[in-house]
């Protein structure tokens, strides 16, 4: 027992580490890495890639801000990576870097392109 009262278990309960990626995604043969790449066809940074130069509205939420809760950003895209897209907006020709995590969805006003699986 601790000092408050409590009792601690002598071993950890916690269970053994266990690896949470599937198995084709740890091997490194061609047929598996091939099988990657079309999974990551679905990639909202993919998706994006494939439609830059288009418009879209990218609406976006930041929870801790009091002045930017919700906020819509519209312009073409100019590119995209990972964890951020940059677009150009029309009226202001401004160009802004809009980090992904704080996207919700992005809507598109035309047919877009997507990596056919």
């Amino acid at each position: 027992m601790n000092q408050n009262g409590f009792s601690i278990p002598s071993q950890s309960t916690a269970p053994p580490y266990q690896n949470f990626y599937p198995q084709n995604m740890m091997s490194n043969n061609n047929n598996n890495n091939n099988n990657n790449m079309q999974q990551d066809a679905s990639y909202a940074e993919n998706i994006l890639t494939l439609n830059v130069g288009k418009f879209a509205n990218f609406y976006m939420s930041f929870s801790d801000s009091l002045e930017w809760r919700d906020r819509i950003f519209s312009g073409i895209i100019q590119a995209a990576g990972r964890d951020y897209v940059i677009i150009r907006e029309q009226n202001s020709n401004t160009r802004v870097l809009l980090w992904t995590v704080y996207l919700n969805y992005v809507e598109f006003n035309e047919q877009i392109n997507v990596k056919e699986m």
